[in-house]
């Protein structure tokens, strides 16, 4: 028998043994929680076996292309250039995977139906969203240091990582990926996909990842600051290279309420009845 046909039992099975009983009082939400969260990660994983590795392959190819494919387009021989790039990259590759990739897939599960499959089965809605969001995070990260390693290697640059860098990057992922999930929760399929498009282009070439604030306009500079791209790409470039660049508690609450709005408006939207 399969891992996915095993996990869906296993979510689906009653409970067996002389405690059935008292399974009500004895069971700990807790661990039943947790439960239900690991068997939904390796349901998710088993089902998108063929769509994650090439996800990856994806994620790997970016990120080589934004640090050298940029440096064609911005004067890297300038060493603040170059490391405004090389700390905006890894950036850019989190928010392509969490409002790009995610929506996309969600929208692709609600059309084909077994998003509503997924809401059926006797598992917290909050333990099918942080499987999900385990899952693209996970995917996100290596992409990651692979940006970082190419950026140091093209211009020669002197890059410094705080410890606390992999949880930052870790807690950027998750936010945009929720964020994502919440975008494509909240609309319906097409709409999503089609939004994911125009999101492309802005994430890339008109936000203030690898360009300066100062360049845009200001209108389009005013709506980043309540956006999530600048919080989230000025709270990595602080850890990347804390010497240079630094974060506004500002910043910092405009992420929080992104990442926490979104997340429980997914929740009241998975939770609401079709």
């Amino acid at each position: 028998m399969s891992t996915t046909a095993a996990s869906a039992r296993d979510l689906t099975r009653p409970p067996q043994g002389p405690n059935v009983a008292i399974a009500g009082k004895a069971a700990n939400p807790a661990v039943e929680w947790l439960r239900s969260w690991w068997m939904l990660i390796r349901w998710n994983a088993a089902s998108s076996k063929m769509i994650l590795p090439l996800t990856v392959i994806v994620q790997v190819m970016l990120s080589v292309g934004i640090v050298i494919g940029f440096g064609f387009l911005a004067p890297v021989e300038y060493p603040e250039v170059a490391l405004r790039l090389a700390t905006g990259a890894p950036t850019i590759l989190l928010l392509t995977t969490g409002l790009v990739v995610v929506p996309q897939v969600v929208g692709a599960m609600k059309q084909e139906g077994s998003y509503d499959w997924f809401r059926s089965l006797p598992a917290p809605r909050s333990a099918f969203l942080f499987a999900d969001l385990t899952i693209w995070t996970l995917i996100s990260l290596p992409g990651i240091a692979l940006a970082i390693v190419v950026a140091i290697w093209q211009y020669d640059l002197n890059i410094t990582p705080t410890p606390w860098s992999p949880l930052i990057a870790v807690l950027v992922a998750a936010t945009a990926a929720v964020v994502g999930y919440g975008m494509a929760t909240a609309l319906p399929a097409r709409v999503a996909q089609l939004l994911t498009q125009v999101l492309v282009f802005a994430i890339l070439l008109f936000s203030p990842i690898t360009v300066e604030s100062a360049v845009l306009p200001d209108w389009l500079a005013a709506a980043h600051r309540v956006l999530p791209m600048e919080p989230m790409a000025d709270l990595m470039r602080a850890h990347l290279a804390p010497e240079v660049y630094s974060v506004s508690a500002g910043q910092l609450a405009v992420l929080a309420v992104w990442g926490i709005g979104s997340t429980v408006l997914t929740l009241a939207l998975m939770s609401r009845r079709s």
